[in-house]
C-alpha cells in the first residue's frame, strides 16, 4: 500500500502525476489546468457546452475521495467552520484578485517561464510560511 511507502517516494509520484495530468490537459484541449480558472467558468457558464470542465471538478473531488477512503488519512483541520469558511473565501478572493491559484501560475505558469506567475508563486508561497511561522510559533490562534 501507498502508505507504507517512504514519504520522498510518494510526494515524488504525486508531484509527477500532477505534472502528467497538467501536461495531459494542456496538450489535449490547450488549456491551462489552473483550478480557481476552471471552477470560475463552470460556475459561472454551467449550460456551456464544454463539458470536460465538469469531468475536471468531478474527477479531482471523487478521486480525492476514493483515494481517501482506500489510503489512512490523517484529518485535516480541527479548525472550527466560523475560521475554516472566511479562510475559504479569502482564498478564493485571492485567486480572483491573483489572476489564478497555485496549480494555474505554481504548476503550470512556472513549466512555461512565465515572469507573472513566478510573482504570483513567490507571492503566495511567502506569505504561506510566513502564516506557518505566525502559526506555529506565535501561537496566535
Amino acid at each position: 500500500m501507498l502508505s507504507n511507502l517512504h514519504p520522498y517516494l510518494t510526494a515524488g509520484l504525486g508531484g509527477i502525476l500532477i505534472g502528467l495530468a497538467s501536461w495531459l490537459l494542456w496538450w489535449g484541449l490547450g488549456r491551462i489546468a489552473g483550478i480557481s480558472g476552471i471552477t470560475s467558468e463552470t460556475l459561472s457558464s454551467p449550460t456551456h457546452p464544454d463539458t470536460w470542465r465538469w469531468a475536471f471538478l468531478a474527477g479531482l473531488i471523487l478521486g480525492g475521495c476514493l483515494l481517501g477512503q482506500g489510503l489512512e488519512v490523517p484529518t485535516l483541520s480541527t479548525r472550527p467552520l466560523y475560521l475554516l469558511i472566511p479562510a475559504g473565501l479569502l482564498v478564493g478572493f485571492g485567486t480572483v484578485w491573483g489572476s489564478g491559484c497555485t496549480s494555474g501560475h505554481g504548476v503550470c505558469g512556472l513549466s512555461r517561464l512565465s515572469p507573472r506567475s513566478l510573482v504570483a508563486t513567490l507571492s503566495f508561497m511567502g506569505t504561506g510560511f510566513a502564516m506557518v511561522y505566525v502559526m506555529r510559533h506565535l501561537a496566535i490562534i
